[in-house]
C-alpha cells in the first residue's frame, strides 16, 4: 500500500524541532562540549530550563539535596542524562496533551533514562542510548496526531499483543506508514545522528536481522530489549530468566560482555526501584 499523500512529505507532517533542541543536537555531537555550554544552552529558554530543574527534583531521581540550576543538575547527573531529559521535555512539549499520548511518554521517560544509565556501564554512548529509547516510539505520537481516532481504533484491534512488528504491520495496512518509519524521519529532521534513527527504525525487527545494522546501532537495540522486556513488558519481566536466556547470545553477537551488560541492567532496575532477578 502506498504511503497516504498527507504522509508522503514527511517534512510537512513531523512536528518541528524547537530551535534550542537543534542547537543541543550539535552541542552534544562536539566531543569539546563543556558542562558550562550545555547549562547556558537550556537556559536560554526559561520554559525548558524550569522544567528540566523540576524534572530533576522529582522523585524518579532521588537527589539528597534540591537542585536550583541545570548547571546543579548536570553536575548530579552529567551532561547525557540532562540533555536526555531536555529533549524527553521538548518532545512532549511538541505534542498536543492526550491521555492516548501520555502512556507512550510515560514508558519513553523511563526507557531512555534506563538505556542511558546502562549504557554509560558499558562504555556505550549515554547520550545515544538515552535518545533512542526517548524516540522508540515517537512515530506513534505522530500517527496518533494524524488520526487519532483511527489509530486508537487500530491499536484496540491489536490488544496487548506487545509484538512491535505486528503492530508495524497493521499501521503499513492501515496508513501505508509503520512508526518504526515515522520515528526514524522524526529524528532525522530533528538532527539526531544516524545511530538513534537507525536504532529507531530496526527496532520492531528480530535479533537475527540487527546484523544488518551498524555495530553502534545493534548495541542500542540490545539495550533497548533489554529494558523493554525487564521493565516494561509486566508478561516478560515476570520471568526474567527466560528474557536473559534469550538476550545472551545475542549480547555476544553485537559485542557486549553478557555478565557485565547483564549486571548493568540489575543495577539500574534496582535503581528505578523495579525488582530484578538473575534468573
Amino acid at each position: 500500500m502506498s504511503i497516504a499523500p498527507q504522509l508522503r512529505n514527511l517534512n510537512i507532517d513531523l512536528p518541528a524541532c524547537p530551535s534550542t533542541l537543534v542547537k543541543l543536537s550539535l552541542l552534544m555531537a562536539d566531543e569539546n562540549c563543556s558542562t558550562d555550554q550545555l547549562a547556558a544552552l537550556i537556559e536560554t529558554d526559561m520554559a525548558l530550563s524550569s522544567a528540566v530543574v523540576r524534572t530533576v527534583n522529582s522523585a524518579l531521581f532521588g537527589l539528597l539535596k534540591r537542585v536550583e540550576t541545570v548547571h546543579d543538575g548536570i553536575r548530579y547527573l552529567g551532561m547525557a542524562q540532562v540533555a536526555g531529559l531536555t529533549y524527553e521535555i521538548g518532545l512532549r512539549g511538541a505534542f498536543p496533551p492526550s491521555p492516548l499520548l501520555q502512556s507512550i511518554w510515560d514508558r519513553a521517560g523511563v526507557r531512555g533514562l534506563a538505556m542511558g544509565r546502562i549504557a554509560r556501564q558499558l562504555d556505550v554512548d549515554p547520550w545515544q542510548a538515552h535518545t533512542a529509547g526517548l524516540f522508540a516510539e515517537s512515530g506513534r505520537a505522530v500517527l496518533y496526531a494524524y488520526d487519532r481516532q483511527r489509530y486508537a481504533s487500530l491499536e484496540a484491534d491489536q490488544g496487548d499483543q506487545g509484538d512491535e512488528s505486528l503492530l508495524c504491520a497493521a499501521e503499513i495496512e492501515a496508513f501505508g506508514v509503520s512508526h518504526s518509519q515515522l520515528g526514524a524521519a522524526l529524528c532525522q529532521s530533528w538532527g539526531l545522528s544516524r545511530e538513534i534513527s537507525d536504532s529507531v527504525r530496526a527496532r520492531p525487527n528480530s535479533a537475527s536481522q540487527w546484523t544488518q545494522e551498524r555495530p553502534a546501532v545493534q548495541k542500542l537495540l540490545t539495550i533497548g530489549a533489554a529494558v523493554d522486556n525487564l521493565l516494561l513488558n509486566p508478561t516478560r519481566s515476570a520471568d526474567p530468566a527466560a528474557v536473559w536466556a534469550e538476550l545472551e547470545p545475542v549480547s555476544h553477537q553485537v559485542g557486549l560482555h553478557f555478565q557485565a551488560f547483564q549486571l548493568a541492567t540489575m543495577r539500574v532496575c534496582e535503581r528505578l526501584n523495579i525488582p530484578q532477578s538473575e534468573g
